[in-house]
């Protein structure tokens, strides 16, 4: 009954986007019209991409469709209004000192997150008072610097673990009269540290950075409709599939969600002490620190150095603060509640989850491009790979297309990272016609390529060339009266256009029949087929007398 239901709700959605004016083509264009079955401009050729439609809603409704039944819960909110589950696009906006004025950005807050308890209830510290949501450390003693301040949210374990709120102690302070910038990302990654994500988005090539009005939000807006096409993931914005091809791609969409799809975390690689990779727990170190001239009591942050072992306070892994007070016992976070990336717990959140605390340092390399990564510089790293591998933020990219992976979305197979539709053309053919995935047992093969049976058609007239003679251009199949009317070259000669079987010759933008009427000398008319010949423009010359006579 469910497969009846996709069938008879499929369609192309002609109406969206009708009569938009083409970006690429400017007035050659008349407005975008959706072909019936390809996923092009029928007018100008040209995807909805190039036409000046506002895709933000659409995009979102897309990834929240890719994201419906998996663990990434936090990644899309449903809209009660259409059913449609929605992608938290995640635009920000940032204010910060000018590129002129330093800063630095202290790796114990760079990425301050809170775990998601299974009692939902407040991370605290051990000594502090029920209820409280502030976490205030005590004073240390003199030459100590003074944590910053922070405050923990009760979270639920699925919704969006909330961010540990880092102050101005995470950053050098500069004076208020230093100039301000404000940069609109279009996304960013949902890191709590804006410092993080910003240094995250430089450490991008600069033409693919998504800054709002740049080329690098145009390149993610591309890269959107390139890598996740809807109808790879959705039945019904495909063409006329049969119940059994419905059944078919519901069953893909099901394993990759439950086996390949992810999302990209971003940390710092000093965070990543040890990692437990099937288990749902986090380690809290149990050692403490005679914090230095303070006193007993005072604790050392995870990976700090700063702590000298001994009784006393326990250490929240990656948190960047601690907790306040002397004495014995140790502050636990949910009493092991699982802060891996279980149901619920979305992407970058779920790292904090996957760190054990109080454990030495190593260093680690870049799976992509084997370079070692920097202390304090955002990596990232895939659930499904493995928590041991990291990627700097410009390696993270598809294996067979090289490029970025736009929004961290990932598929992984078999020791690869893949864009969603790469992933999908390493699972099943793709129509070379009406680029969906093939799910029929039917299906031909031509020059390289596949295509559905009723898919192989002239790419100017849609006519069916089975049997029939056709001609590759631009790598589309093209019949051949469509060739003679909008591709054929026509001879210099005749004016006639040159046929797709004839034998002809070229010189720069200039063509001739090869035949003795047409490939002959300007001056006497001798054939110059396999003879020595000169060409002034669309003149041929079998020598230089024959030249001065027309040419004088």
């Amino acid at each position: 009954m469910e497969i009846e239901k996709e069938v008879k709700k499929m369609t192309l959605g002609h109406e969206f986007g009708a009569g938009a004016a083409c970006l690429k083509c400017k007035d050659k264009c008349e407005g975008f019209e959706l072909h019936f079955w390809r996923k092009i401009c029928r007018n100008c050729k040209c995807g909805l991409t190039e036409h000046d439609v506002p895709m933000i809603s659409e995009e979102n409704k897309k990834v929240g469709k890719l994201f419906e039944d998996t663990k990434y819960t936090g990644l899309i909110a449903k809209l009660k209004t259409e059913g449609v589950p929605g992608y938290q696009g995640n635009m920000v906006t940032i204010t910060l000192p000018s590129p002129a004025t330093a800063y630095t950005v202290a790796p114990s807050v760079s990425s301050t997150v809170v775990p998601p308890s299974v009692t939902a209830g407040s991370v605290q510290p051990a000594g502090a008072s029920a209820g409280s949501d502030s976490i205030s450390p005590r004073p240390q003693g003199q030459g100590q610097p003074q944590p910053a301040s922070a405050t923990a949210t009760p979270v639920r374990a699925d919704k969006l673990p909330v961010s540990v709120g880092a102050t101005a102690g995470s950053v050098v302070p500069v004076s208020k009269d230093v100039p301000m910038k404000t940069v609109t990302y279009e996304w960013a990654p949902p890191v709590p540290n804006k410092y993080l994500a910003m240094r995250y988005i430089e450490l991008l090539p600069l033409e693919k950075r998504p800054v709002a009005g740049t080329e690098g939000a145009v390149y993610r807006r591309q890269q959107m409709a390139c890598q996740l096409p809807e109808h790879d993931q959705d039945p019904s914005k495909c063409h006329e599939l049969t119940p059994a091809e419905v059944k078919q791609m519901q069953q893909y969409v099901r394993k990759y969600k439950d086996e390949a799809l992810g999302v990209g975390d971003v940390l710092l690689p000093e965070e990543v002490a040890k990692v437990q990779v099937g288990k749902q727990s986090v380690a809290v170190a149990g050692a403490g620190g005679q914090g230095g001239v303070g006193g007993a009591g005072a604790g050392a942050t995870a990976g700090s150095g700063q702590g000298i072992a001994g009784p006393g306070v326990g250490v929240i892994a990656g948190n960047g603060f601690r907790p306040a007070g002397g004495g014995a016992g140790g502050a636990r976070a949910g009493q092991s509640a699982g802060f891996g990336p279980a149901g619920g717990a979305m992407g970058t959140a779920a790292a904090a989850g996957a760190m054990s605390a109080g454990l030495p340092l190593k260093n680690f390399s870049c799976h992509h491009c084997k370079q070692p990564m920097k202390m304090g510089e955002p990596a990232v790293y895939a659930e499904r790979a493995g928590y041991e591998k990291l990627w700097h933020p410009a390696c993270f990219v598809c294996c067979k297309c090289s490029e970025l992976l736009v929004d961290m979305i990932y598929f992984w197979k078999k020791g690869k990272m893949y864009c969603g539709r790469h992933y999908g053309d390493s699972e099943k053919p793709r129509c070379a016609g009406c680029d969906e995935l093939v799910f029929c047992n039917e299906y031909t093969q031509a020059e390289g390529q596949n295509w559905h049976l009723k898919h192989f058609c002239c790419f100017d007239c849609d006519c069916i060339l089975a049997g029939e003679t056709y001609v590759m251009e631009n790598d589309k199949p093209v019949c051949t009266p469509c060739y003679m009317k909008n591709y054929a070259v026509k001879c210099s000669s005749c004016q006639n256009s040159v046929e797709p079987e004839a034998q002809r010759v070229s010189y720069g933008e200039f063509h001739w029949h090869a035949e003795p009427d047409c490939f002959k000398c300007s001056g006497c008319t001798k054939c110059l087929i396999g003879q020595r010949f000169m060409a002034v423009k669309n003149f041929l010359f079998c020598s230089v007398e024959c030249k001065k006579k027309i040419m004088a």
